[in-house]
């Protein structure tokens, strides 16, 4: 009777696992899949070991402002006066302790993904010679906005196409000193900011950009790069990096000197996939990681780089809110010296105190911590770390 009744359940199993695989497949050939994703070749991710050793510095962190701001995902200082751009569409100022909104680049209502392109969203920012903030918004354009009265002049707009090429998505931007040069990142001229994820699934390739505050042009400088995020110029402005998040690396752009106009790698096969990018007081770049390629450990993104045929099935199945609840809360800031190798490294191995880190901006002895998503700035005080 044993073996009559193991052949009943195989039989009822079976047809069981093919009535439902049947119509699956069905389906997910049937439905329409939003991204259509090319195989990256990334290498194997950089062994964790050394200066990239896990350790909780980033735990030592203090959140500030909890609840009272919404994905400050950058940050500058005028003075000790604190700005950053919020997912609200805000441009705010924190002084003494005091959250005040400066500015707003978009309109009401916010909140919904259906409002993003409408509410803005305030992106990179960076502050100029004469004190005014440069701003990224990324359906909007660049902005030039005066932090005592919060008026704000449109710079580039994304409403205008450059070289044929339209803006989706402006990212990132860095000035020079004299404020007469404005670098910036486009991340796609198909995918908006609230769809970064089918940015990084599908590996699309966008640009480096130039703005002249004087004459007005924009150029591109560099095309093909994949998902370009954060931008920083190197203090002697020679050159400037460019975060290409989903290819886990940073290049390098010479806008003067004898190799202006070339373009070489800085670092290849981070241990993470690079967000923003700032200066370090020890004449270095710190780089925030947008998610981490663990290893020894296994590599979810790397897994599927290869294998669009997945990547298609995910989202043909699942919204992105739900793909992005499985991403792990690893938050990670590296220091890269001058030439772009590994300084020191901190880690909060399951986002306990520091989550979803976007940028790592240094100021007096600190670091504060960006995030495009948790309510709050961290802040890390360096000599305790």
């Amino acid at each position: 009777g044993s073996t009559y009744s193991s052949k009943v359940f195989r039989v009822t199993f079976l047809t069981l696992a093919a009535s439902l695989t049947v119509p699956l497949l069905g389906v997910t050939v049937l439905l329409d899949c939003p991204i259509d994703p090319q195989p990256i070749s990334l290498k194997e991710p950089p062994l964790l070991t050394g200066v990239l050793e896990p350790n909780i510095k980033l735990r030592k962190a203090e959140r500030l402002w909890e609840n009272q701001l919404v994905g400050p995902e950058s940050i500058v200082n005028i003075g000790d006066v604190l700005f950053t751009g919020t997912a609200d569409g805000k441009i705010i100022k924190i002084e003494d302790g005091e959250i005040q909104t400066v500015a707003r680049i978009g309109h009401g209502p916010c909140g919904t993904r259906e409002d993003e392109p409408t509410c803005g969203r305030p992106l990179g920012i960076r502050v100029g010679p004469n004190n005014t903030l440069f701003v990224a918004d990324a359906y909007y354009g660049l902005y030039e906005v005066n932090p005592g009265t919060g008026e704000t002049k449109m710079l580039v707009s994304t409403k205008t196409p450059i070289e044929g090429q339209q803006l989706s998505f402006v990212n990132d931007l860095t000035v020079t000193r004299d404020g007469r040069k404005i670098y910036f990142t486009d991340s796609s001229s198909k995918w908006q900011r609230r769809d970064y994820l089918f940015l990084i699934m599908e590996g699309t390739d966008d640009g480096l950009l130039e703005y002249d505050t004087v004459t007005k042009e924009v150029k591109v400088l560099m095309v093909g790069l994949r998902f370009p995020n954060g931008v920083q110029l190197s203090p002697a402005e020679d050159f400037v990096l460019v975060q290409e998040t989903t290819m886990a690396r940073i290049r390098r752009y010479y806008v003067s000197g004898l190799m202006k106009g070339g373009a070489d790698m800085f670092v290849e096969n981070m241990p993470g996939l690079p967000d923003n990018i700032r200066l370090s007081s020890s004449g270095g770049y710190w780089v925030a990681m947008a998610a981490v390629r663990p290893n020894p450990g296994f590599s979810l993104f790397d897994f599927m780089s290869e294998k669009p045929w997945i990547k298609r099935m995910i989202f043909k199945l699942l919204s992105q809110e739900t793909v992005t609840k499985f991403s792990p809360k690893y938050s990670l800031v590296v220091e890269l010296s001058e030439t772009g190798s590994y300084r020191r490294s901190f880690h909060d191995p399951n986002g306990v105190t520091v989550s979803y880190v976007s940028e790592a901006h240094e100021h007096n002895g600190y670091l504060y911590l960006g995030s495009f998503r948790s309510p709050f700035i961290c802040r890390l005080n360096l000599q305790h770390v």
